[in-house]
């Protein structure tokens, strides 16, 4: 099975430092719905993977989040794409939960759906957890520049090394395609 797994804010929507706490500000990335249509045209199983301590800090309820994840299904079915699973971790960083990454519990519940193989298996992320997060489950990682990506790459906390970087979204199925 070919599967991608996405980190929400920061690769398919705009980030906020103040978290995205409303389907109001939740804005996708220009391109990124079509990146995700794309990849679904090209037979791969798109999942998403997003830590949301916004909950955990009592920003937004349960409810929220899920018109806030309604909102994004509803754009990409208006582009012809769609994220099989959405797999979050609704706690708050201090609490040493096992989903919130880059520990991969987010990772191993996709997995239990839609096996993530090694070998064809991404996930494409804009900080250095999300890379860690993949690297801790024995898949490939890629960073893109939006989000917190370009500032991830300028602070060195991701080496161009060993990690591949991509402006955005889109240029990373361009390139895997």
């Amino acid at each position: 099975m070919l599967t991608i797994v996405l980190d929400r804010d920061g690769v398919i929507n705009q980030d906020s430092d103040a978290y995205i706490k409303n389907p109001d500000e939740w804005h996708a990335i220009k391109g990124s719905l079509e990146a995700i249509a794309r990849l679904n045209d090209a037979g791969y199983v798109v999942c998403v993977a997003t830590n949301q301590s916004g909950l955990g800090r009592d920003l937004f309820s349960i409810e929220t989040l899920a018109a806030i994840h309604q909102k994004m299904i509803n754009e990409l079915e208006a582009v012809g794409g769609r994220v099989q699973l959405i797999a979050f971790c609704p706690h708050h960083p201090d609490v040493g939960c096992d989903c919130r990454k880059p520990k991969p519990g987010l990772l191993q519940a996709i997995n239990e759906q839609f096996p993530l193989d090694p070998d064809t298996t991404w996930m494409v992320g804009d900080t250095a957890k999300d890379i860690e997060c993949a690297r801790r489950m024995g898949i490939r990682g890629a960073l893109v520049k939006t989000g917190k990506g370009q500032h991830e790459l300028d602070n060195e906390v991701v080496s161009r090394e060993t990690t591949p970087v991509f402006s955005d979204l889109s240029e990373f199925v361009n390139w895997l395609l």
